[in-house]
Order: C-alpha cells, then structure tokens, then sequence
C-alpha cells in the first residue's frame, strides 16, 4: 500500500452515505494519535464552561477516578466508531452513554457545545500537527458521524455542517470561557493523570508540553500563566516534527482504536461495553448531562 491510497479510496467514497466508514478510516488508520490526543484536547476544553467544569468537580468522577473517566469514555466513545451505530455493541455503548447521563439535568446548549468540541477539535489539531491536512471527505464524514451521535443522545438543534458546528464552538467559547474553581480543580486533576502516563522525573515537563499546546482563552479561563514564547515554539515544532515523520512512515495496516492505546489502563483483564460508565444516584455524583429518554433516542 501507497501513503496516499487510504486517502485515494476516502475520496472515492460519499461522505454522506459512507460517513462512519470514512471516519473509521480516518480515526483508526490515517490519524490514530492525533485522534487520540485531539479527543482529549476537545474533552478538556469543555471544563472551561463553568456550567460544565463545575458540575464535573462536584460529581467527583473527574478528580477522583480520572484514569477510569478517561478510560470509559475513550471506550464507550470509539466502540461506536470500530463497530458502528447500527451494531450490537455499538447500541450497547449508546445505551451505555445515556444510562449515565440520564441523572442529571443541564442545558441543551452545553451538550451541543460538549459535541461541538468533538467535530471541530480533532480537524483543527490534525491541520496543525498532523502528516496531512484532513480532505473534505474527511471533514463532511466527520460531521455527519458528530451529528448521527448527537440525535442518538437526544440533541437538539444539532449543527447541519463542519463549518456551522466551528461557528458553533467558536461563539459558545466566547461567550462562555471563564474561570470556575471546579474547571480547575477538574483540569488540575487531568493534567495530573496525563503526566502519570509516564515516569515520574518528566511530569513537571509534560505539564509544561501541554499548557504550551494551549490556546490564551483556554489559558485564561483556567488561570494558568502563558509559557513563554520559546517554550511555546519549541513543543509546537516538535509535535510538527512528529506529523513529518510519521509522513515518511509507512501506511498502518492494521487499525488502533482506543481498547489498544497504552493511555487505556484501567482494565487489565479485559471489560464488557455494558459495565463502563457510572450508574449516578441523581443529585450524587451524577454525570451533568440532559435526562433523556433513552428508548427513544437510541
């Protein structure tokens, strides 16, 4: 296989009819690190809404188990994408998603913006720092893939495009960046789990790598100070670097979907789709999303 033929036949697919394929294709083979680490970015970003940040600190999941929190959700999140909506495991990660969300009641308006971050974040990350910009197959799929989750988790008035769900994002983050004791005390606790991903002695230059991928509002809504412009350009180039040589790589073959990244470490023995997740007493750690009614938007 060619370094381009993966995206010869994206382009030979419809974006429409073939969007969770595309973004299979995308997520699992062309882009798998940067999906990864991009996902985590959009995640992230939401703690920034005090609305958000806030009930996230107080249902405690966030700061207190976050090896298991970041685990779940990469989980439940890509069995939809490796399997599809339609599959059994698929409908078992969706019913998964909504059991957790249906203790709590939040506005529809931050649940938009929580799939916003999805779409949006992982084409604007991939154009910056990985080994190819996204093609328009990509960019339309992904959105399609955003908004068929979205209707699954009883979403309303969902974004119809990629460029309606970035006007989207960009207007809610205007609006609604600021500074929450419970954002920082959940972002803290991330930052932490981040670094414990690696050996000790390179945690204090592991947090620096990350704020310096951060962007001023974000930086701000959390009150952290800015790295300086050196720092800042040196990570920056490095993660540039890393696109550049996996260009010179050799096309996967193989897929990595997130039941595979090292960054997974909560189930040693293995887990079943139906088991993750939190089962929140409302009003007790509950998980601060929208109750639905989850036979229907299944």
């Amino acid at each position: 296989m060619q370094r381009f033929e993966r995206l010869a036949r994206i382009r030979s697919m419809d974006p429409y009819e073939d969007a969770s394929e595309i973004y299979r294709l995308s997520s699992a083979y062309e882009f798998p690190w940067d999906f990864a680490r991009a996902l985590e970015l959009a995640l992230y970003r939401t703690y920034a809404v005090p609305s958000i940040g806030r009930l996230l600190a107080e249902t405690a999941e966030f700061t207190d188990r976050p090896q298991k929190r970041y685990d779940d959700t990469a989980l439940l999140l890509d069995a939809i994408v490796e399997h599809g909506f339609g599959s059994e495991q698929g409908r078992t990660a969706i019913r998964s998603i909504n059991r957790m969300h249906r203790s709590y009641d939040i506005t529809n308006d931050d649940m938009r913006y929580v799939l916003c971050t999805f779409a949006v974040v992982p084409k604007r990350w991939i154009d910056s720092y990985g080994w190819r910009r996204m093609s328009r197959h990509e960019i339309v799929a992904s959105a399609v893939h955003y908004r068929t989750l979205g209707r699954h988790m009883g979403i309303k008035d969902i974004p119809g495009t990629y460029e309606e769900f970035e006007a989207c994002l960009d207007a809610y983050e205007e609006a609604h960046f600021a500074w929450d004791e419970g954002g920082r005390r959940v972002s803290d606790a991330t930052l932490d789990l981040m670094a414990s991903w690696y050996p000790r002695p390179f945690a204090p230059l592991l947090r620096a790598g990350t704020l310096a991928l951060l962007d001023d509002p974000l930086l701000r809504a959390f009150g952290y100070d800015q790295p300086g412009p050196a720092t800042r350009a040196v990570v920056r180039r490095a993660v540039r670097l890393r696109g550049r040589a996996v260009r010179l790589l050799p096309p996967r073959r193989a897929p990595q979907h997130a039941r595979q990244n090292r960054q997974v470490k909560g189930y040693p023995n293995g887990y079943r789709l139906a088991d993750l997740g939190t089962r929140p007493v409302p009003g007790l750690r509950a998980c601060p999303v929208r109750h639905i009614d989850t036979s229907a938007a299944e």
